[in-house]
């Protein structure tokens, strides 16, 4: 490493120690009557800035961590939520996300494109490259103001803008047509690690064949083409796979972790966890059995269902595991079980430890994908909690990688019409009232959802949420339009960046340029040439598993130096 790069580790660690020091130091409210106090954390972390020197190595690892429906609001919610759960007011918290020293906002509505782009070229300090229309010999509009997690997906996972509600494939595919499916193909920033010699991982709170995780790996018309029973008779005749059979055989995946057993299994097939339940019981009508399939198709791999099973995994021997922890989607954090379900901090740490073991480096795609299932039925209760473990498994993953050799990128695929104020006192609940009445004379809660099934006028009035247990975990926010589930909103979504390239992360960018800055920041393609790539070796995608580097160390020792001084 050169004299560069050292300094712009312990810069970044330096920069990182701060950070954590300010989120962590407790305050009273009477400290911030006085200015010096204000004047005293604005120089800290003017000086924390100073220290920080971009990291412009290439990046051995990636973590993407993809909160879904994560918009600024909810981010902003759960961190005072998370500073109320630690005791505090809350507004003055810090999420471990937000420590990353470099941010930016990512355009998540889907502008008009002209057909299929070009092949990008490896400048990345050239922003224009990335903002300016694409063009090519036909026209082609993608078709959504506001999106869905699918085409996100494929953006922010392939590098391609596409239509709502396909996965893996470029916006000449035409949604439910399964013919349009080939030729129009594109792959992901996980794929592509994978070739290159990477090991690769998916975690999810969702059925690890939804839209999210299903952008790794899958192309399909349909994002509900969960199991070949849910595929058209027409597609099935014309060859289209369903997202389970594509999660067995498109990509080598090291580790999957997440819902989605029935998808697995032929029809009837009893749930091990649920055996009495023919409603949770396997759905596929051609008689595979998927999982048996995944295991006898690698050698040293494991399958569980269960957390005893995941925390009886040797991670140091183990080199593909699969678990698969509910039928469909996992429980909501404040409904699971902690002694037979593991969460998603506990999932994503079992990934890492299997992953970091291959010299070459990982890529690991870790989606909180319960949050937008909160927002969707209006319990913000649900949603921020789910953001707030999303925070904890980033910590987590911090903790167990080095800084200098791991991009970790934190964003979201969309925002939702969640929205809190009212002029609420510091330190007041964030799932608590407004202090002033509406002017129907009557209470409302600081959070509140532009629409959904929280719409509660009977009678030409609205209930009085005084006597309502707001605070309960299931609680329903008001909304102003009635629907049966609430919507996603259009708004702009932060990505949040530490390590290797990371500042390539700034300004307003297309949603599609996160995966060019994956691509770039780990040398696969199309970005696999570059002068500090390793040679195109062992690109066969073998495992090759070896022991994680200890740099972290040296490099938080001259963090700790520097403090000192």
């Amino acid at each position: 490493m050169s004299s560069v790069q050292l300094l712009a580790t312990a810069g970044l660690c330096v920069y990182l120690c701060l950070a954590a020091g300010l989120a962590a130091a407790p305050v009273s409210l009477e400290d911030e009557k006085a200015p010096a106090y204000w004047n005293e954390r604005a120089r800290r972390t003017l000086e924390s800035a100073l220290t920080l020197t971009p990291v412009t190595r290439r990046a051995k690892n990636i973590i993407l961590f993809l909160g879904d429906g994560m918009g600024i609001s909810t981010i902003s919610a759960a961190r005072i939520y998370k500073g109320q759960l630690e005791g505090g007011p809350g507004e003055d918290s810090r999420l471990a996300m937000e420590t990353f020293p470099y941010v930016a906002l990512a355009k998540v509505r889907r502008p008009q494109l002209l057909g299929n782009a070009p092949r990008a070229r490896a400048v990345p300090a050239a922003p224009s490259a990335c903002s300016r229309p694409l063009a090519a010999l036909q026209t082609y509009n993608v078709d959504r103001q506001v999106p869905d997690s699918a085409g996100t997906g494929t953006a922010y996972l392939c590098g391609v803008k596409a239509n709502a509600k396909t996965l893996g494939v470029s916006a000449a595919a035409v949604y439910g047509k399964c013919n349009t499916t080939w030729g129009n193909e594109v792959h992901s920033v996980l794929h592509r690690a994978k070739l290159s010699g990477k090991s690769v991982g998916i975690v999810t709170t969702t059925r690890v064949q939804h839209a999210s995780p299903g952008a790794s790996y899958a192309h399909v018309v349909n994002r509900e083409w969960y199991s070949d029973a849910d595929l058209p008779k027409e597609a099935a005749r014309q060859g289209c796979k369903d997202i389970a059979y594509q999660l067995v055989h498109n990509t080598d995946i090291n580790v999957i972790l997440g819902g989605g057993r029935m998808y697995m299994t032929p029809r009837k097939t009893p749930d091990p966890e649920y055996p009495t339940d023919p409603k949770q019981s396997g759905t596929r009508k051609d008689g595979l059995d998927l999982v048996e399939n995944w295991l006898s198709a690698k050698e040293g791999a494991r399958y569980v269902w269960n957390k005893e099973g995941l925390d009886a995994v040797d991670e140091n021997s183990t080199d593909y595991l699969l678990g698969l922890f509910e039928p469909k989607d996992m429980k909501y954090e404040l409904n699971r079980d902690a002694s037979t379900d593991p969460s998603i901090v506990e999932m994503t740490e079992k990934a890492v430890r299997i992953l970091r073991r291959n010299p070459r480096g990982f890529f690991l795609f870790v989606e909180g994908g319960r949050i937008d299932h909160g927002h969707h039925s209006s319990r913000a209760k649900q949603a921020l909690s789910e953001a707030v473990l999303l925070d904890r498994a980033v910590a987590r993953a911090a903790e167990l990688t080095d800084a200098s050799e791991t991009l970790t990128v934190v964003t979201a695929d969309h925002s939702h019409v969640f929205s809190f104020g009212g002029s609420t006192p510091r330190g007041n609940s964030i799932f608590g009232l407004a202090p002033k009445k509406a002017e129907d004379r009557r209470p409302y809660t600081s959070i509140l959802y532009g629409n959904g099934p929280g719409y509660a006028i009977a009678n030409g009035s609205r209930p009085d949420v005084s006597s309502l247990p707001i605070e309960d975990k299931d609680y329903r926010q008001q909304a102003a339009v009635p629907l049966d589930t609430e919507t996603h909103a259009g708004e702009d979504v932060a990505i949040m960046a530490r390590g290797p390239m990371a500042h390539l992360f700034h300004g307003v960018q297309e949603q599609n340029y996160v995966a060019h800055v994956l691509a770039y920041a780990a040398c696969l393609e199309p970005y696999h040439a570059g002068p500090e790539c390793p040679a195109p070796s062992c690109r066969s995608g073998s495992p090759g598993l070896g022991h994680p580097h200890s740099l972290l160390l040296v490099a938080l020792g001259a963090a700790s130096l520097l403090l000192r001084m």
